[in-house]
């Protein structure tokens, strides 16, 4: 049994919990509301509720062996992006006990700013263009010149997707235009097959420092939304054109294909879904009308 701690037991921290637990570890988790430890509680985690951005209202940490910090940005919480994704991760650090062994950080590629469809992989130029990757670097430099560098793995997930993980469904089966760009490369990882890298990598002694995590099938956003259609038997696709400050369009400056290849050179992943096509048929069979 291994002793492991979640910070950002949300859309994937939750399935990873759900993986650690079935396998007989102990898994504790940071929340900063009652009904949310008491819903953690309920799956088997034992919650410690508090806030990164209140260190001295932070809990006692346990000792535990493994940590996941996988935060995301709550705009209601008040604070900006850089202030959770960097102050935030800082305080939390500074609590972490001599027991600790290993430490994943949940970033982004979002980290890298290529603009023109070209393959990138780790050693590629990070030149973040939009605030939740500058943050996301940002965390990633702080780790590896702490003193935590040494134990830290950094995967700097693709668009992660699945069970009600899938946007537009309601205007794609009504057949409304969509206000999106058409072009433009689109990373995506089921996040079935995210928990199954981070439980992986776990598993064995660090390779490396950091992994791209993606399914390695880059798509064009048209084809990708036009597969979702013909999967809910729906009309074809019409587009509009997005405002120009709209955050769809603002992703959308940034195109680039995240390449997998020294995560799956590396780790035997148990891939469930190894594109996109099969991780939308799955998440979608009973979408239909």
């Amino acid at each position: 049994m291994t002793d492991r701690l979640i910070i950002g037991c949300g859309y994937l921290g939750r399935r990873v919990a759900t993986k650690w637990l079935s396998q007989g570890d102990r898994v504790f988790a940071i929340t900063r509301r009652d009904e949310n430890a008491r819903a953690l509680k309920e799956l088997g985690v034992e919650p410690l509720v508090g806030d990164i951005m209140f260190p001295e209202q932070l809990p006692e940490l346990p000792k535990v062996e493994q940590v996941l910090y996988a935060v995301g940005y709550d705009r209601q919480a008040g604070f900006s992006i850089e202030d959770v994704y960097v102050q935030g991760l800082k305080n939390l650090a500074a609590r972490l006990g001599r027991s600790l062994q290993r430490l994943i950080y949940i970033s982004s590629t979002g980290v890298y700013g290529q603009d023109d469809g070209s393959w990138v992989n780790e050693d590629s130029v990070t030149n973040p263009l939009r605030p939740g990757g500058k943050a996301c670097l940002q965390a990633e430099q702080y780790l590896l010149a702490s003193p935590l560098a040494t134990k830290v793995t950094i995967l700097r997930l693709a668009g992660i997707y699945g069970p009600d993980r899938v946007p537009r469904l309601t205007e794609i089966k009504a057949g409304e235009p969509l206000a999106v760009p058409q072009q433009g490369w689109l990373n995506l990882i089921h996040v079935d097959d995210a928990v199954s890298v981070i439980d992986t990598i776990l598993q064995q002694p660090p390779l490396k420092t950091c992994y791209l995590v993606s399914d390695g099938c880059p798509v064009i956003r048209s084809e990708y939304l036009a597969t979702i259609a013909s999967l809910l038997n729906a009309p074809p696709i019409r587009y509009t054109q997005p405002a120009t400050d709209s955050p769809v369009a603002q992703r959308a400056v940034g195109t680039k294909r995240i390449s997998n290849q020294r995560l799956v050179s590396e780790y035997d992943i148990p891939w469930q879904f190894p594109t996109y096509r099969e991780g939308l048929a799955s998440v979608l069979k009973n979408a239909r009308d």
